[in-house]
């Protein structure tokens, strides 16, 4: 990421923090703390991370991660910032209403004689709230097909708050089989969590993932992952719709108008969530519910279960979480293309940990860690999955490439999470036991 420049002109004043956070400060009390840079790049928004430590009239720092340096002469703030490959930002703003506003000019190293000049602004993170957490009870009645950072949030929560909503189906469909969107995995949300800021990591904690009717709806067909060219053949008629009953008191699921060799056949329900998404950066095109990456998606993977907690990299202000595209049972890959579709009754706990950046999603169980890889082929998700573990380990337990190597060639467990979509799912698990030791050595 590119160093910075700033030359930032403050006006006697105060550095305003959120309006349902801590009082504004004086700017006599300095300049340090947590902020986010919107910086407009031909119409659109790229967001960093900025902190700012100033002792005296020194400054120091980082802008998104990489140093920075720079001093404070009466209202006037320099910042020196280069990327690892010596290009610099410089610019000049000036405080206007609690916010700082301006322009700032890159110069990079492969083009040093065509700087790009760009506006900019950058608000204080807001301290995270004291007190008691809130829980909300919170009814859906407009749903998106996009995870995007220009959908207005739903709902506005804090660190450590509880939500409880419901999902439709990826059909559209609530819990009484009432269409209510266009189908294509629609999803509750964006819920917008105080304090999380670019750079930061969210968790997004499951407290409840139950069923909330008593069908739901697959296919009888297998993705073209799958199959091999003779198969494909014999299933040339396939891909008709499948629907099935859900015994929630059993706790089984059936075919509703089973074929004679399945007449006896039943699974055990695990009801799960196929979509867990925070929103990208603005300055990505906004991927749709069936889509996947870094920031979630429809991930589709089958153990994202009651109690299980997500972490999710944080690219946008409050993040903007979405939640969607409930799953009465999955087998591994969600091999038919649709799982056991079913609208669903979810509760979760939100938290913020700031200034940690996760490279893509994780999930931990009550018995494992686990990686996860999203690409366009289940040979990258492979690869995603292991750097995604790897660098768990290394910032967890401290453990060298080496200490990394040997533990991921006696403890790691694959599993292929998707193949249904465009990007195919690889996770790495890792059981608790095994870490056991390592934390206390660590310690």
């Amino acid at each position: 990421m590119r160093k910075v420049l700033f030359l930032l002109m403050l006006v006697p004043g105060i550095l305003a923090a959120h309006e349902t956070q801590e009082p504004a400060r004086p700017a006599t009390g300095g300049v340090s703390g947590r902020w986010v840079v919107n910086t407009d790049f031909y119409g659109s928004t790229i967001y960093f991370r900025m902190e700012l430590k100033q002792e005296g009239e020194k400054l120091s720092g980082n802008f998104d991660g990489d140093k920075l340096e720079g001093a404070l002469k009466g209202n006037t703030i320099y910042f020196l910032a280069k990327d690892e490959q010596g290009g610099t930002d410089e610019g000049k703003a000036t405080l206007q209403g609690g916010a700082i506003t301006g322009t700032v000019v890159f110069t990079h190293t492969d083009d040093p004689t065509h700087p790009e000049t760009h506006k900019f602004t950058a608000e204080l993170v807001p301290a995270r709230r004291t007190g008691v957490s809130q829980h909300h009870e919170f009814v859906p009645t407009t749903f998106y097909r996009q995870f995007s950072a220009l959908n207005k949030p739903v709902l506005t929560v804090a660190p450590g708050d509880s939500v409880h909503t419901t999902t439709v189906d990826a059909g559209g469909k609530d819990e009484k089989g009432v269409t209510r969107v266009l189908g294509g995995n629609p999803e509750t949300g964006p819920f917008y969590v105080e304090t999380a800021a670019p750079g930061d990591t969210l968790t997004v904690h499951f407290t409840r993932v139950r069923l909330n009717r008593d069908w739901a709806e697959s296919d009888d067909f297998l993705v073209g992952r799958a199959v091999d060219s003779e198969l494909a053949v014999k299933m040339k008629d396939a891909g008709k719709s499948a629907r099935w009953h859900l015994d929630r008191e059993r706790g089984l699921a059936t075919p509703e108008k089973p074929a004679e060799h399945l007449t006896r056949y039943s699974v055990p329900l695990r009801p799960m969530l196929g979509c867990v998404a925070v929103a990208p950066n603005v300055a990505q095109a906004p991927p749709g519910s069936g889509d996947s990456g870094r920031y979630g998606g429809n991930m589709d993977f089958n153990e994202i279960v009651e109690g299980a907690t997500v972490y999710l990299p944080v690219s946008v202000p409050g993040a903007l979480l979405y939640v969607g595209d409930g799953h009465a049972l999955q087998g591994d890959g969600e091999l038919n293309g649709n799982a056991l579709e079913t609208s669903m009754d979810v509760e979760f706990t939100v938290d913020v940990i700031p200034g940690k950046r996760v490279p893509g999603p994780r999930v931990e169980s009550a018995t494992h860690l686990i990686a996860m890889g999203l690409a366009g082929s289940l040979d990258d998700a492979f690869r995603g999955a292991t750097a995604n573990m790897a660098q768990w380990l290394t910032e967890e337990y401290k453990l060298t490439p080496s200490e990394v190597a040997q533990v991921l060639g006696t403890s790691a467990e694959y599993k292929v999470s998707e193949v249904a979509d465009r990007n195919a799912g690889m996770v790495l698990k890792i059981n608790k036991e095994r870490l056991k030791p390592l934390a206390s050595a660590e310690k």
